[in-house]
């Protein structure tokens, strides 16, 4: 498969620049007949076996603006995930002038590398005079995707309402449409909501830079499914309910976790790559936001919709819906064998 397979004209101005108010007021497409909705109807469109599946993440105050110790030079680092040994993976900028061992200060804390960056990312040493998290919350900033220009006037927007553990360096955006309201409704009239947790990093929002699909490399992630998940999903799908993921990074989650031919409790480091051709042993019915082009999530969503994926998407610019972290979603299902 090439890379360019996944490629399909994004207008700037199908771009949202800011999020839906409010949260559920966004539009929802279900492409099983092209219908439109609006995402609080969401409940209506489920069965009362389904269960919903959400990433719980939390977006780190990850982005840090720190200078060279010896220069004074300005260095952008984007923290991506925190290491055994203590370190850090973060993706430094500008790379070409950073080599291990070079010392970064900010006002709250302080940076060494531990390694040379390498396609940007490098092993990165915090200190600070508090608790390392706590300097983190204070000297950084949530990072929003590079194509939205907008100033967000409230930070928590690009939260979910149900985020719980700080760990991501993006929001899982999907969970974006859910306000306290809609997700009680969901309790009531489905068999309920449950928790994964997917630390988002930049297997994520890394784009393919590769002629051939296969040859693209994702970056691995932090997943948790717990045991209480796989109990609830169990009960769900004995009574013939479906599992709803909300986010692509649920997915990914579930079917880390089932890899070995049924779901089971799971905690690691996941580099799963979900192409075309992928079995799905978990997930039913997705709700998603609108893609990148030549994005490995819309890869993901090529392998679970099939080729319906370029209709609906044809269907949803026609329609004026509004794209990427802060846009509209759609409700699709899984293509059958």
């Amino acid at each position: 498969m090439l890379t360019a397979d996944f490629d399909y004209e994004l207008p700037e101005s199908a771009i949202a620049q800011s999020p839906a108010e409010p949260r559920d007021s966004s539009r929802l497409l279900v492409t099983a007949d092209m219908s439109d909705h609006v995402f609080s109807e969401l409940p209506d469109l489920l069965g009362p076996d389904d269960i919903v599946v959400v990433n719980d993440t939390r977006v780190r105050a990850a982005r840090i603006h720190l200078t060279k110790a010896k220069t004074g030079g300005a260095v952008e680092m984007l923290l991506l995930d925190r290491l055994e040994n203590g370190n850090w993976e973060a993706l430094v900028r500008p790379a070409r002038r950073l080599r291990r061992g070079t010392r970064l200060v900010g006002e709250h804390l302080e940076a060494r590398l531990e390694s040379d960056p390498v396609d940007g990312i490098a092993e990165v040493a915090l200190e600070a005079s508090e608790d390392v998290e706590t300097a983190i919350d204070k000297a950084g900033e949530v990072p929003l995707p590079p194509y939205i220009t907008a100033s967000l006037a409230d930070p928590s927007r690009y939260q979910t309402v149900y985020a719980r553990t700080p760990g991501s360096a993006a929001a899982p955006t999907a969970g974006l449409h859910f306000t306290e309201e809609l997700l009680e409704r969901l309790e009531r009239k489905t068999a309920g909501i449950a928790r994964v947790e997917l630390r988002v990093g930049l297997g994520t929002f890394r784009p393919i830079q590769t002629e051939r699909v296969s040859d693209h490399r994702m970056h691995r992630e932090w997943v948790s499914v717990p045991a209480e998940t796989v109990d609830a999903i169990a009960r769900a799908t004995s009574r013939g309910g479906r599992v709803v993921a909300v986010g692509t990074t649920v997915v990914r989650a579930l079917e880390t976790a089932a890899r070995e031919g049924e779901l089971r409790p799971w905690t690691g480091h996941t580099d799963l790559f979900i192409t075309p051709g992928f079995r799905f042993r978990v997930v039913d019915r997705l709700v998603t936001n609108f893609h990148m082009p030549r994005s490995s999530l819309l890869v993901m969503i090529a392998a679970f919709m099939g080729p319906g994926w370029r209709e609906a998407y044809s269907v949803a610019l026609q329609r004026g819906y509004r794209f990427l972290s802060f846009g509209d979603a759609m409700l699709c299902d899984r293509e059958q064998p």
